[in-house]
């Protein structure tokens, strides 16, 4: 599912305008995304006491539709529309829908009547996505009527929260609460990313009549499950230990067997026909799972590589000789190299169209770059397409959110994971699901850890929902792993 900026969105409306779709009617289906929204989750609505607060802009306009549907057609208990504006300041299509408003003979208000707090839902309908800065004025008075002077009422709001600013970064100033926010068709930078994708309730997304064709190049995408559906079909009746590819994994050092061994067995896990853990204690990584083939690190990355289709190089790797002389031969390899933790000591080395995936958890993006933790935060989506274009590689920026950047610009934005995983080996265990589907899909790379980084995130919140936040382990992934492959298929769209 494609993910816009504001800019983006308006080149949408723009273009939607000039095909031939007025944009009269695409705020008249905006309007109905909402009812049909508000009919779904508050029925009936003949029950409910409703507040439509507007503004002056086109998410005005959206309310205007809103509160023309719900006085013709829906008849609600109670409805107040508030306008925060000047009427005579209301332009375009906005303008023509308050007539259209006033016209029906729908009462407008310009301040919430005693009687108002009581309602039971209320439509955000003052500001939209294109807002940026801080809010005032009538907008500050509408927000904060919001969030203190309907103590009963679950807020709904048209596009996003007002006063939220639609790209990137944290509101400035205050913004409205919600339970729920529908925006129109796709979702923007501010639903799907942190901080604040976590204060915009449940996400719906309408379709108002803009062509898929006019958005289908934006960068940004949400990873959905059918995106990588192909990887997860039933295997064919003739497949064998062969046919589903080798992955080495390359880690371990004296006390820390278990990261390594955590890795061979997510790769396992994932589906890789056979797993490789190379190590500076093979005889501890063996006592961690029997499925597991050892080896020795000290035979140097040249032999060890020979016949694996994919390589994971990090996971308790240490900083030692060993490790370094690992590091040097990782560049000369052909397959698909997936480099975590120690592995991550600056832009790899490889042939242009070797397959490179990058972990880093954003201290360790912030190493790589030489900046602080809190600027790779400020910026995730920047900071790591920029690396990816820069090196020629992949990276996934773990975090809340993972992003996945590619060496072209594309950006994938990973909606599912929990606080829960914020334990340690969890990454040593996504590492070894990232080599388990390299090694059997080394053709369809980007899919490939597209399917890790979402599958590593929905075992975490199944295990989280059974196990609690503060007790899920990292080992506990691999009992929930199973379950997360099979709701796949019935998560068709995850916002």
């Amino acid at each position: 599912m494609k993910v816009l900026t504001p800019a983006e969105m308006r080149e949408v409306d723009q273009a939607t305008i000039e095909a031939g779709i007025p944009g009269l009617v695409l705020m008249e289906n905006a309007g109905h995304r909402v009812i049909e929204y508000l009919e779904k989750r508050f029925a009936p609505l003949t029950a409910q006491r409703i507040a439509v607060l507007c503004g002056k802009g086109n998410n005005g306009g959206d309310g205007f539709v809103i509160a023309r549907q719900l006085f013709t057609r829906l008849r609600p208990e109670a409805l107040h529309v508030v306008l925060y504006a000047d009427p005579e300041g209301l332009q375009g299509d906005a303008a023509a829908n308050y007539r259209m408003l006033t016209a029906c003979g729908c009462p407008i208000l310009r301040e919430i009547p005693p009687d108002g707090a009581a309602a039971t839902l209320v439509i955000d309908a003052v500001l939209g996505t294109g807002f940026a800065g801080v809010a005032h004025g009538a907008a500050l008075d509408a927000i904060r009527a919001i969030n203190t002077r309907f103590p009963l009422a679950k807020v709904v709001a048209v596009d996003l929260p007002s006063g939220m600013p639609g790209d990137r970064g944290e509101a400035a100033g205050e913004f409205a609460r919600a339970d729920a926010s529908v925006t129109f068709t796709a979702p923007k930078l501010a639903h799907v990313m942190p901080p604040n994708c976590d204060h915009i309730g449940e996400l719906v997304v309408g379709e108002i009549g803009s062509p898929p064709a006019l958005y289908e190049s934006a960068a940004l995408e949400l990873i959905q499950p059918e995106m990588f559906g192909e990887l997860l079909a039933p295997r064919p009746r003739s497949g064998h230990k062969g046919t589903f590819g080798h992955a080495l994994i390359v880690g371990g050092s004296a006390g820390k067997s278990g990261a390594a061994a955590m890795s061979g067995i997510a790769a396992l896990r994932a589906g890789a026909g056979l797993v490789t853990v190379a190590s500076a204690v093979p005889d501890e990584v063996a006592a961690h799972a029997a499925e597991i083939m050892t080896a020795k690190i000290a035979d140097g990355l040249p032999v060890l590589a020979l016949g694996k289709t994919v390589v994971a190089i990090g996971p308790g790797l240490g900083q030692g000789p060993e490790a370094a002389a690992v590091l040097a031969d990782a560049g000369r390899l052909t397959q698909p190299v997936v480099l975590d933790a120690d592995a991550l000591v600056g832009a790899p080395h490889a042939p242009a169209s070797a397959v490179r995936v990058l972990t880093p958890h954003p201290g360790e993006m912030a190493r790589l770059l030489g900046t602080t933790t809190a600027a790779v935060q400020a910026d995730r989506i920047g900071v790591a397409r920029g690396y990816a274009e820069k090196h020629r590689v992949t990276v996934v920026l773990k975090g809340q959110r993972t992003v996945i950047a590619f060496r072209d610009g594309r950006v994938w934005i990973n909606p599912t994971g929990t606080p829960a995983l914020g334990t340690g080996g969890t990454g040593d265990v996504l590492t070894g699901m990232i080599a388990g589907l390299l090694a059997q899909f080394p053709a369809q790379a980007e899919e490939a850890v597209a399917a890790a980084v979402y599958l590593h995130g929905l075992a975490g919140e199944l295990g989280a929902r059974k196990l609690g936040e503060k007790t899920l382990i990292a080992t506990d992934l691999f009992r929930f792993l199973p379950r997360a492959l099979e709701e796949c298929a019935a998560l068709p769209h995850r916002l």
